[in-house]
């Protein structure tokens, strides 16, 4: 039993142009996108558009497709967006969808920049690899705000705008379609409804609107209304039922998170995608422990709205748990797995996550506060609390609200947490240098090395690009050739190294990949 399976993290960035309110977010989310793809002179991502074409967003793990003319216009993923209402020149509509040579993709997402990171396969490399999202989005605003005639703009990692409206951090983990969806559906609902306690990132105000005074953990929480759905702008639920693999559909489903926060703190992510894994596996291996609540969606809100973390939540069996203690059940499951599994042999990620995972619980149950290196609702908490003292505010304070966003500002310049990192206060898993290289590279260990090299050596014969696909247009060939990738652990440096390097060129590639000389 390991932490390690492919995921990866897709973030939505909230977008601002204080000096010009009156634009459209979908505007600049377009600028953004086109300011980094001009940035990078458009190597790997100026002329690849992103090929929908096994893209399915209504398809419904419970067994059904929704109607699509019943569908929200938001959950039609699979549509390409109309260039004029990006702000994307009319001439290169595809440069609001670029990708990138570290296989991951940059676009726009109804009124927002999102980075979707490139599919990797540990806790550890998901926080790289996101990290290096957040470096993008600040390269990004570089070029855009050094562009003579637009107003300048600010990006927030987080997910509320504090008028009522939410936007997602959503993760994804492959997983074997053989493992029945009820099953996870029951595994996943007390854990979703608890894991707030170390991976939330925390918020000022009460309420989808914040209307109500005081502080949370979760910027998600107020905004779950279901336990299982499909939407995920209206309706949110707390599982997801996308049944859009990106792989071999016979073989894997991919669950897609909506419930999560944006962390800024390397750890809270960390544990986030880690804890989640170890949980995938009981679940898988048939062990997951039995902590079925009375009223998931009300437990989801009342533990968020409780710093204290006594706040107990009802079991169907009678029972009444906080959500730290929801969580020592499930890593008391996944340390027995683990030993009864694997014992000594265990990976040091596994162990890792399990040790930092007990540690985090036993601090929140002790001292929260000392957490403030590691988990972003305390870290934004100390620092509001800081003001609250200082100036004797009360939790519905504007200047509150203010600290709030200013924490999740991108600009190391104005960004709360930026400073606290810079002078050495929050704990970083990956190094300033790792996080630069994984900007421009892929990981090594999955499809995406391949997808990225393709984008790196070929860029200018690489027409489209999907997770499952590429797709070029060769000089001299009538029609496009796509390449196939759907199964996520081949089309890794060890599988393609060699032939990328005795291929130089696209039309190479292809013929050697079609078995021709």
């Amino acid at each position: 039993m390991s932490v390690r399976r492919v995921m990866g993290l897709e973030t939505e960035f909230g977008v601002l142009a204080p000096t010009a309110p009156h634009i459209s977010p979908v505007v600049l989310s377009g600028q953004v996108v086109n300011s980094y793809g001009r940035s990078r002179g458009g190597r790997g991502a100026g002329r690849a558009r992103w090929d929908y074409e096994d893209e399915s967003p209504l398809r419904d793990a419970r067994g059904f497709e929704m109607d699509r003319a019943r569908a929200h216009p938001s959950q039609l993923t699979d549509e390409l967006p109309l260039p004029s209402a990006t702000g994307a020149p009319l001439d290169d509509p595809g440069m609001v969808n670029l990708v990138l040579t570290n296989g991951a993709r940059l676009y726009v997402d109804h009124a927002h920049p999102e980075y979707s990171s490139p599919e990797v396969t540990s806790p550890l490399d998901a926080v790289r690899w996101d990290a290096a999202g957040d470096q993008v989005g600040r390269d990004a605003l570089t070029a855009l705000n050094q562009t003579p005639g637009l107003d300048p703009v600010r990006l927030y990692k987080n997910n509320v705008d504090g008028k009522g409206a939410a936007y997602g951090t959503h993760e994804n983990y492959l997983m074997p379609r053989a493992t029945p969806f009820p099953a996870i559906v029951a595994g996943l609902l007390p854990f979703f409804a608890s894991r707030q306690v170390h991976s939330g990132s925390g918020r000022v105000g009460i309420g989808a609107a914040g209307l109500t005074s005081g502080y949370q953990l979760s910027q998600r929480a107020d905004y779950v209304e279901a336990e299982v759905g499909l939407e995920t702008t209206l309706k949110r639920p707390i599982i997801n039922t996308r049944d859009e693999p990106h792989a071999a559909s016979d073989r894997y489903r991919r669950l897609h998170v909506i419930i999560g926060d944006a962390n800024l703190c390397h750890v809270a992510t960390y544990l986030k995608m880690g804890t989640t894994a170890l949980v995938l596996r009981l679940i898988e291996d048939g062990v997951a422990p039995d902590l079925s609540l009375a009223d998931p969606v009300a437990a989801v809100h009342t533990i968020s709205h409780d710093v204290s973390l006594r706040a107990r939540v009802p079991l169907s069996d009678g029972r009444e748990l906080t959500g730290v203690q929801l969580q020592r059940e499930y890593h008391r499951a996944a340390a027995a797995h683990v030993e009864d599994r694997d014992g000594s042999d265990a990976d040091a990620q596994t162990l890792d996550v399990l040790d930092r995972w007990a540690r985090v619980l036993d601090a929140l149950e002790t001292d929260p506060m000392s957490l403030a290196g590691q988990l972003d609702w305390v870290a934004k908490l100390r620092l509001l609390e800081g003001y609250r003292e200082r100036d004797s505010l009360a939790w519905d304070s504007p200047r509150l609200a203010l600290v709030d966003l200013q924490y999740s500002e991108l600009d190391p310049r104005r960004g709360l947490h930026q400073r606290l990192a810079a002078r050495g206060d929050v704990e970083q898993l990956v190094s300033p240098e790792e996080v630069a290289t994984a900007v421009t590279d892929p990981p090594e260990d999955t499809r995406a090395y391949f997808r990225g090299q393709c984008l790196a050596r070929y860029g200018d014969d690489v027409a489209a690009a999907s997770w499952d696909s590429i797709i070029f247009d060769i000089p001299g060939q009538v029609t496009l050739q796509r390449v196939p990738m759907l199964e996520p652990l081949r089309g890794t440096r060890e599988h393609t190294e060699a032939l990328l390097e005795r291929s130089p060129d696209a039309a190479s590639l292809v013929a050697a990949l079609r078995g021709r000389p």
